[in-house]
C-alpha cells in the first residue's frame, strides 16, 4: 500500500495508527496489530469481521457505520470518517479513519485499504486540523475523480466503470496517479472541449425537463 504507507509515515508522531484492508465482494477484513489494540485486542487475539467492528463502534456512532459499510459494497467506494469506537474494557477512543480503493490488475475496484489514527487525548487543534487535512484531502480526490468519470463517461457514452478504467489505463501508461490525472481533466476541460449548439441545445433541453417523468 504505497500510498497509504506515505501517509501513514506523515502523521505517525500524532498517534498510535494501525493500518487495515476490506474486500468488498467477500466482506473480509484484515487489521494490523496497531489496530488490534486500539480495540484492546491482542495481536492475532481474533479475526475482525464486519459484525466484530460494529460491536466496537459507540451507540451514537454504530449506525452510521452499518450505513457506511452498506453503502462502501453498493458503491464499491472506499469510505473516510471521524468516530468513537469502544474498545473491550469499556475506554472510548477517538479515531480518524482514512482509505483508498484497492485495485485488481485490471484497475477494477476490489477493496478498500488505509489506516485507523487514534486521536485519544489529543486535544491540540494542530493535530485536529492536520486530521481534518488528510480527510478534506481524500474527500476531495474522490470527488474529482468522481467528476472526471462523469465527463468522459458523457464523452464516450461509456458505463462509469468503463471511464475509470479508460483513467486507470490513461494514469499507468502515463506513469500519473489516477487522481491527478483527475485533477487535470476537470481543471481543463473548459479550455479544451465546447460542447457545439445543437449539442448544448440538446442539454439545455435536458436540463429544464429533468423534473418531469421519462416517456
Amino acid at each position: 500500500m504505497p500510498e497509504t504507507d506515505d501517509r501513514t509515515a506523515d502523521i505517525s508522531r500524532i498517534r498510535h495508527v494501525g493500518s487495515f484492508r476490506f474486500w468488498f465482494d467477500s466482506e473480509k477484513w484484515e487489521w494490523s496489530d496497531e489496530v488490534a489494540v486500539m480495540h484492546g485486542y491482542e495481536p492475532g487475539e481474533v479475526t475482525p469481521t464486519t459484525e466484530l467492528l460494529a460491536s466496537h463502534k459507540h451507540p451514537d456512532d454504530r449506525h452510521a457505520f452499518d450505513e457506511m459499510v452498506v453503502e462502501m459494497i453498493r458503491r464499491r467506494t472506499p469510505f473516510s470518517s471521524k468516530h468513537r469506537i469502544l474498545d473491550t474494557s469499556g475506554q472510548v477512543h477517538h479515531v480518524a479513519v482514512v482509505s483508498q480503493q484497492m485495485l485488481d490488475e485490471s484497475g477494477s475496484p476490489v477493496g478498500a485499504e488505509g489506516f485507523y489514527l487514534d486521536l485519544t487525548g489529543y486535544d491540540e487543534e494542530a493535530v485536529k486540523d492536520q486530521v481534518d487535512e488528510h480527510v478534506a484531502r481524500f474527500r476531495e480526490n474522490q470527488g474529482v475523480i468522481e467528476q472526471a468519470k462523469g465527463m468522459i463517461s458523457m464523452a464516450y457514452g461509456v458505463s462509469p466503470e468503463r471511464a475509470f478504467e479508460v483513467m486507470r489505463w490513461r494514469s499507468q501508461t502515463a506513469n500519473v496517479k489516477v487522481n491527478e490525472l483527475a485533477k487535470n481533466i476537470v481543471s481543463r476541460v473548459h479550455k479544451y472541449v465546447v460542447l457545439p449548439d445543437p449539442a448544448r441545445r440538446s442539454f439545455d433541453h435536458l436540463l429544464l425537463n429533468a423534473h418531469e417523468p421519462e416517456n
